[in-house]
């Protein structure tokens, strides 16, 4: 009898990772939207132009931020269903932090 791969310690951590960085991108996005409802408030408060700009390129930075996190979890989660692991699964983790790093 085989043993089950979706009840293998591998795929248990697999998920707990995958549950992690969503609640990461979910956590980002809020924030996100808090910065989107300040930048209302500014232009509706006539803020000078150059402030609501630097507020716009924060949230902006943000979003963009979240996006590559966001790549990066998929990237990690389409190396996992082709459960590729050990040497090759480091070298992807470590370009998704370079990745998210300076993007």
């Amino acid at each position: 009898m085989q043993s089950d791969p979706y009840e293998s310690p591998t795929h248990r951590a697999r998920i707990a990772a995958s549950l992690d960085s969503q609640r990461d991108v979910i956590n980002r996005l809020k924030r996100i939207e808090g910065q989107i409802r300040g930048l209302i408030d500014m232009v509706q408060s006539d803020r000078s132009c150059e402030e609501v700009a630097q507020q716009m390129s924060a949230a902006r930075k943000a979003m963009d931020k979240a996006f590559y996190r966001m790549m990066a979890c998929s990237m990690l989660d389409a190396v996992a269903e082709a459960a590729v692991e050990g040497p090759a699964m480091r070298d992807v983790e470590r370009s998704t932090r370079i990745l998210e790093k300076y993007a």
